[in-house]
């Protein structure tokens, strides 16, 4: 015996260093043991967890792309769609960029006896355009312009002779509205978006609030507005009222820049990380907010997806927020009191708009 401890095959018992034609320590010896020292026994060969892995992520992330899609084509398919944009003798042409027209109405459609007392919006019936925006972002990039339209604008109405801008809407609903604002701009609409009361209370609900900043305090029992001023987060109640109301000095004029004001908070609110990263906020956003708001029958959630980034560029400074030019106010027999366009000044506007030229905000106001 040299002293030195054997290692021993499993199978029959016998040292391997005698059996024949092994080498020392090595001949014999049991797969994955191949090369041990001599009485040393070698781990079992290593398997391969990082393939493993990589198969388990892959599948997992091919399961969250399926699930994604088919949450998309689901809220795709939750739009509510309304024949607004139809062709006409004399339309106007298509122009370079793309141009939103934005509805908010204040159709109760939707809403409880007991949602319209906290919202404080009275029970009147059928729909009248409440406000009027027209988005446009510029093909290739560069600054989105938000034009307020006052709902109070005195124009021609096909068919109808000259009245109020929002009378278009209660005459013939979102297609003779969207037919009056191609006629008088000159621009075509490309895409169309209205949200009543309901998807308007649901929207801010569902981001939690929204951020506004009045320089004085505003109260306006028509409209359900008590607020102090400064800085602070207005729920649906407030935040309707606040964009409702018509207690300033200038009527429908200081409407559209709280309007505005509101439209810009709200998509910033929606559009942050800690509304978007948050599945408990941005799942009831998106499917409240698809689910609240109407479109015009060509239109999906793919064209949607443009609109947010364009009013946030809008509320940070990257574009512009104006209101149609105006001329002045006053009383029209039949029609109340009505907003007048500068109209020299309104046509140079919506002509930068069409050839898709940067505009520049003291040019037109």
């Amino acid at each position: 015996m040299s002293g030195r401890p054997s290692q021993w095959s499993r199978d029959r018992g016998t040292p391997v260093d005698q059996m024949p034609g092994a080498p020392p320590g090595q001949a014999g010896a049991p797969p994955g043991q191949a090369g041990a020292p001599p009485g040393q026994v070698l781990p079992p060969p290593r398997t391969h967890p990082r393939r493993r892995w990589g198969r388990r992520a892959a599948v997992a992330f091919l399961a969250l792309l399926v699930l994604a899609a088919g949450l998309l084509v689901y809220i795709d398919r939750r739009l509510n769609r309304v024949d607004a944009l139809t062709d006409y003798t004399g339309r106007p042409a298509a122009t370079p960029g793309t141009d939103w027209l934005i509805v908010g109405s204040d159709s109760r459609e939707g809403l409880t006896g007991e949602q319209k007392r906290k919202l404080g919006t009275g029970d009147a019936a059928g729909r009248r355009a409440d406000t009027m925006m027209l988005l446009h972002i510029p093909r290739g990039g560069g600054q989105p312009t938000l034009i307020s339209l006052p709902r109070d604008s005195y124009v021609p109405i096909p068919g109808r002779g000259r009245n109020k801008l929002n009378a278009a809407y209660a005459f013939g609903g979102p297609n003779l509205l969207a037919r009056t604002v191609e006629e008088v701009t000159g621009i075509r609409i490309d895409h169309y978006m209205e949200v009543g009361f309901d998807g308007f209370a649901a929207t801010v609900d569902a981001v939690g609030g929204v951020r506004i900043c009045p320089d004085k305090p505003m109260k306006d029992p028509m409209a359900g507005l008590n607020i102090p001023a400064g800085c602070q987060i207005l729920d649906s109640r407030q935040a309707l009222g606040y964009v409702r109301t018509r207690a300033g000095g200038r009527g429908d004029l200081d409407r559209v820049e709280r309007q505005r004001e509101f439209l810009g908070s709200l998509i910033d609110k929606a559009t942050s990380p800690g509304v978007l990263l948050n599945p408990y906020r941005s799942i009831p956003l998106a499917l409240d907010g698809t689910d609240n708001i109407a479109v015009d029958d060509a239109d999906h959630l793919y064209h949607l997806t443009r609109f947010p980034m364009a009013m946030r560029a809008v509320t940070s400074g990257d574009g512009i927020a104006t209101t149609v030019p105006i001329a002045g106010t006053g009383p029209v027999p039949g029609a109340g009191s009505v907003v007048r366009w500068d109209r020299q000044n309104a046509l140079a506007l919506f002509d930068a708009l069409k050839q898709d030229r940067p505009i520049r905000r003291p040019s037109f106001q």
